[in-house]
């Protein structure tokens, strides 16, 4: 057959073949997937600041050690209240004409996942610390030290944010810790980070493999969830696991007239709405808020702290903290 001889014929063919099968197989569904996955109601685009920070996560590797991304495994639910799904990444664009778009979704878990980690660590101070020395808030961890995105002054400027370092981690330094521009972009992306909420006309997806969650008594009647699990998972990594807390950044609990004391409404309050009316410490987010716990889940806070460490306090009730809930809202 002539076709089979002439090179012109044969590469048209081809080349025809391939562009066909590149439109139905990649181009449409790419359309279509553009359609039907818009983004959640309540989100909103990153601001110049977010965007600079994403710029900088990319630059500095981030996305070697974290995922963005919350499996549909019962493992991953300490991650995000649901499995993420295809359209909490519909705002993301390409960068340029040269780069696709950058999900972030990453590929492994050396460090968090950080899908919602501006809901589950919001506090400015803590994300300032850990990036000038991990180590500083999380004794374990095995994540580099990013030094170079701060700068060292003798006095504050304005505009200046001085970062709560403990003095065994300063290397000598006399001077303040300033986060450079960079850092202050790269902490206001990972803020950002927070996993939507879904509308009522769109199920979530569940998790599999679930594993029994521990519970508590509760004298009220109402069954408390595991505390321990509730500190590790919101407090532990600025108060420590052992309620030592960290000197010039985070109060101890241990021993601590707040957790002990017998004023419950401000012990419930600083949960729910934070606290800041120390300058030896960095502000605390509100936490509770935040993490939208619930009464049962305050009062197996609250209790797991004031049986913890030594400490020995009444333990409260779901309804003790429902009803100053309902009070300072």
């Amino acid at each position: 057959m002539d076709f089979f001889n002439n090179h012109k014929k044969l590469f048209s063919a081809a080349l025809t073949f391939f562009l066909v099968l590149t439109l139905i197989i990649c181009i449409l569904p790419a359309l279509n997937n553009e359609k039907i996955n818009q983004p959640l109601p309540g989100t909103a685009a990153l601001t110049e600041s977010e965007n600079n920070g994403k710029a900088v996560y990319i630059r500095e590797g981030c996305v070697a050690c974290h995922t963005q991304q919350v499996r549909n495994v019962d493992m991953d639910a300490v991650f995000g209240s649901r499995p993420s799904m295809a359209a909490d990444y519909a705002r993301n664009r390409r960068l340029n004409l040269f780069q696709n778009t950058a999900t972030l979704m990453g590929t492994e878990r050396t460090g968090p996942d950080l899908t919602s980690i501006g809901t589950r660590q919001p506090s400015k101070e803590w994300q300032y610390a850990h990036l000038y020395n991990p180590r500083s808030v999380v004794p374990e961890s095995i994540m580099p030290s990013y030094k170079w995105l701060f700068l060292v002054k003798e006095d504050l400027g304005p505009g200046d944010v001085e970062v709560s370092v403990p003095a065994a981690f300063r290397a000598g330094l006399t001077g303040k810790i300033i986060p450079s521009k960079d850092a202050q972009d790269l902490v206001a992306y990972l803020l950002s980070l927070k996993q939507t909420d879904l509308p009522d006309n769109i199920a979530s997806g569940e998790f599999l493999y679930k594993k029994e969650k521990g519970t508590t008594a509760n004298a009220g009647g109402r069954t408390l969830p595991d505390g321990s699990a509730l500190f590790t998972a919101n407090c532990a990594s600025c108060h420590q696991a052992g309620g030592e807390g960290l000197p010039g950044a985070f109060p101890p609990l241990k021993g601590s007239p707040v957790v002990l004391g017998d004023n419950l409404e401000l012990f419930v309050t600083i949960i729910m709405k934070g606290y800041d009316p120390r300058p030896e410490f960095a502000a605390m987010p509100a936490v509770g808020a935040n993490a939208g716990l619930k009464p049962e889940e305050v009062a197996a806070l609250i209790n797991h702290e004031r049986s913890s460490w030594g400490n020995n306090g009444d333990p409260v009730t779901a309804e003790q903290v429902q009803a100053i809930m309902d009070k300072i809202e």
